[in-house]
């Protein structure tokens, strides 16, 4: 016996609406053709299943026994289908997207970290500026999302639709290029005016700096020379002395260890950040989900990097 799966699911289509014209448009051919594939299936199972002659039409007494067989025949092999290719998605590689800095400096040791809790995470990292990648997220063009999270900045996301997790503490520290004596070539002590490398307006980090200087009267002396929208851009002019930054200090430890770069001012003007990891919860891929439980499973400790 030849029997095609497409027939079992008009067969199916057909008990429920009991009209060939239709079931055929349910099915997506024309009524000549879905006729043509009940008598295919009838010619194969040796029996008539249906009784053309009333309208709606009904079932024969084999019709509606062989139903039975067909539903369950239908539904274990769209269930059986369903779970081999959630199998397969959640081994498929996770997308990410990611804040310049974060995917640069912080996201290679963190991931390290985790695979080392959860066993190997297979993903693909797209580095970009946070207001990209929230519009990103909420498009659902990702799986994740990386970003620094400042409770005062302005762009918040709903914590219901997209939950977090807390998975560093980070600050933003103001450094620069050490003078002859190891000091700060540019400090901020100084009551001179210092150039400034500064966040584009719209970066994230950016405004984080802002609010810090927002009613202090350094502000007024600092003299922007140079802005970009990454850390990592203000890190290669600081090293070229050319004036003074805030930068995540997690970009700068070794700089910071070696001595090439040096503090510009004391812990009152460090600017405290959380990281987080963020998914949308009306996204269900089976490879999300599962991270999310073993996440959920792991100390709070393992998770901040």
């Amino acid at each position: 016996m030849n029997l095609e799966t497409k027939w079992l699911e008009d067969f199916v289509a057909l008990a429920s609406t009991r009209s060939f014209s239709a079931s055929a448009r349910q099915r997506h051919v024309t009524q000549p053709a879905f006729s043509r594939r009940i008598r295919a299936l009838e010619q194969a199972v040796g029996a008539t299943l249906v009784d053309r002659s009333t309208t709606p039409v009904d079932l024969t007494p084999e019709g509606q026994l062989f139903l039975v067989t067909a539903r369950n025949l239908v539904e274990q092999l769209n269930e059986s289908i369903g779970h081999l290719r959630g199998l397969a998605m959640a081994n498929e590689a996770l997308d990410i997207v990611a804040a310049h800095s974060l995917a640069l400096s912080f996201y290679p040791p963190w991931i390290s970290r985790l695979q080392q809790g959860l066993g190997e995470l297979p993903t693909r990292l797209v580095a970009m500026n946070v207001g990209e990648a929230i519009h990103v997220l909420r498009e659902g063009n990702c799986d994740l999302m990386l970003a620094y999270y400042d409770p005062y900045a302005s762009m918040q996301l709903d914590p219901e639709v997209f939950p977090s997790f807390s998975i560093g503490q980070v600050k933003m520290v103001p450094v620069s290029l050490p003078d002859d004596a190891g000091n700060a070539r540019f400090a901020l002590e100084s009551k001179e005016s210092l150039p400034y490398l500064a966040y584009t307006q719209g970066a994230f980090l950016g405004r984080s700096v802002r609010m810090l200087l927002k009613n202090d009267p350094l502000r007024l002396r600092l003299r922007t020379v140079y802005e970009t929208a990454m850390a990592e851009g203000l890190k290669g002019m600081v090293l070229q002395g050319m004036g003074m930054a805030w930068i995540p200090d997690f970009c700068i430890r070794e700089e910071l260890a070696g001595g090439r770069l040096v503090r510009a001012g004391g812990e009152q003007w460090d600017v405290p950040l959380e990281i987080r990891l963020y998914r949308c919860s009306l996204v269900h891929k089976p490879g999300v989900e599962k991270l999310w439980r073993q996440m959920m499973k792991l100390p709070r400790d393992f998770l901040q990097a």
